[in-house]
């Protein structure tokens, strides 16, 4: 969990916080890491859950509008894997959401994922994954392999539109406590390595089916890492190197931040939102959220949908070229008190009505 301030380098991801102390490029590499740590005892109790496989051949439908997304754990444990699919659909629907982010960090989670999108495409609801492995490789082709075979066998289950490759390994490539704005702030080794299993995930997935849209994401001000993946550079000064192609920039995004238009931290004050749009690629916040600490659940829901948050994406989507936001998270989990509804699948929290509500009021 990135559970530092915004002054700080903020090394951990919700998604996978072991995922930056890997130790090896096994098998085992690919982590039951994602957000309150997967199992195998989980995975295999989603995939009791669901039903068979889809054909590869099955394509994901579209929505109208996927500008109203949410982060959930499917094959993780707790409620995810509590609740029935069909309710947590029927949640999703009546939120008004349209996009719904899992993670997959092995062939059997997703081919649970696989199941679960199958199901919520005939609800409207589009699903997509978010593939993790960590940085524990010895060499940038060793890192790329591994990536490339995740890429492929995801691809191979679901035909999805969007595929989300890795998460935050910016954090994890950080020479120390650095706002991660400027190249000679990152360590050379995993930073390559990063890049790796970037590449390799996007072509394993382009192996499978071509017209794949790819997600890249980052958090807090770590431009510098996405200006050398498009490059060619890397943080010992070289040049030359495999470049990095996507098709959207994603970024996460919370309450300890502030302003994502005026962060401040060691290096000055920027809008994240203008340097990340300059890219010239969609831009998703598909991670925002309220850390449990700030206050009072109804605090909380406020924050959320207030002016730094939801009103604000809303009211800049257009300036931004925003396409999607997606709210971290649908349930309560062992990361902590971050979602819309308690981790029994059933109690609404105030950010529930709050979200819903809102959404309803900004139609996009």
């Amino acid at each position: 969990m990135m559970n530092n301030t915004k002054k700080t380098a903020l090394p951990f991801n919700r998604y996978g916080r072991r995922l930056l102390s890997a130790a090896a490029a096994s098998v085992a590499s690919l982590l039951l890491a994602a957000c309150g740590g997967g199992s195998e005892s989980a995975v295999d109790a989603a995939a009791a859950k669901s039903a068979e496989v889809p054909a590869a051949t099955a394509k994901a439908s579209t929505t109208t509008s996927i500008f109203y997304g949410m982060n959930g754990h499917i094959t993780n444990g707790g409620a995810y894997d509590a609740t029935p699919y069909a309710t947590q659909l029927l949640q999703l629907q009546d939120l008004g959401v349209k996009i719904f982010r899992n993670d997959v960090y092995n062939l059997a989670s997703a081919k649970v994922l696989a199941t679960v999108a199958k199901q919520f495409a005939a609800g409207g609801v589009q699903v997509y994954p978010v593939m993790l492995l960590g940085l524990g490789y010895d060499s940038e082709q060793a890192a790329y392999n591994a990536g490339y075979t995740m890429g492929q066998q995801t691809a191979q289950t679901y035909k999805y539109s969007y595929y989300e490759v890795a998460n935050e390994l910016d954090s994890g490539a950080l020479a120390g406590n650095y706002d991660g704005n400027i190249w000679y702030q990152y360590s050379n080794q995993p930073f390559t390595i990063a890049r790796g299993v970037i590449r390799g995930m996007i072509a394993g997935v382009k192996s499978v089916d071509s017209s794949a849209k790819i997600v890249v994401d980052g958090t807090w001000k770590h431009i510098a890492f996405f200006q050398m993946l498009a490059d060619g550079s890397q943080p010992d000064g070289t040049h030359g190197h495999p470049t990095v192609s996507w098709d959207i920039t994603a970024w996460h995004w919370y309450s300890d931040m502030g302003d994502m238009t005026n962060a401040c931290g060691g290096s000055g004050c920027h809008d994240v939102l203008g340097i990340i749009s300059s890219f010239g690629k969609p831009v998703w916040i598909n991670e925002y959220g309220v850390r449990p600490t700030y206050g009072t659940t109804t605090s909380i829901a406020s924050y959320i949908t207030g002016n730094l948050m939801m009103q604000e994406y809303y009211n800049d989507a257009s300036k931004y070229n925003i396409q999607s936001i997606q709210a971290f998270q649908l349930y309560d989990d062992s990361e902590g008190a971050y979602g819309l509804i308690q981790s029994d699948g059933v109690t609404q929290k105030p950010a529930y009505a709050a979200v819903k509500s809102f959404i309803a009021a900004h139609p996009k």
